[in-house]
């Protein structure tokens, strides 16, 4: 049977949910409004945006439990060695790549997305698809 830390699942989707948040705001969310387009008018309301904030951490504990599934079956066999947080960092960059990146970059070759804010969200996505990993690795 397969052996998920909820807790863990847990902790990292806040954590990701928090990181999310500095990117898009306090840390960069200037470049981010530029880059989207996004022309505050000054009357946004934050109780407006708890339903997609709701969604958006929905959506990080399932990530954070789908990488915990796929953890347990790569570190349970001998191909990877046992799990330590730099081996999780390491395979939340390789789900990162191989699914994040290529299927976000439809939006850029097909619908004609920004490729500066891809690139942006490529990055803020990266770093939480590692810290995600390093998290469910070490506990």
């Amino acid at each position: 049977m397969l052996q998920i830390n909820f807790i863990a699942v847990l902790v990292s989707a806040v954590v990701a949910f928090i990181l999310g948040f500095l990117f898009h705001g306090p840390v960069s969310g200037k470049l981010w409004m530029k880059l989207a387009n996004i022309h505050p008018t000054g009357n946004e309301k934050l109780s407006d945006m708890i339903p997609q904030m709701a969604w958006n951490l929905f959506s990080n504990i399932v990530t954070a439990a789908v990488m915990a599934m796929i953890f347990g079956l790569v570190f349970s066999s001998s191909l990877m060695g046992p799990a330590t947080w730099l081996r999780g960092a390491i395979m939340g960059v390789l789900l990162w790549l191989g699914f994040l990146v290529t299927s976000s970059s439809i939006d850029v070759i097909w619908m004609g997305k920004n490729y500066k804010l891809w690139l942006f969200e490529c990055g803020c996505s990266l770093v939480v698809m590692s810290v995600i990993g390093a998290i469910l690795a070490s506990w």
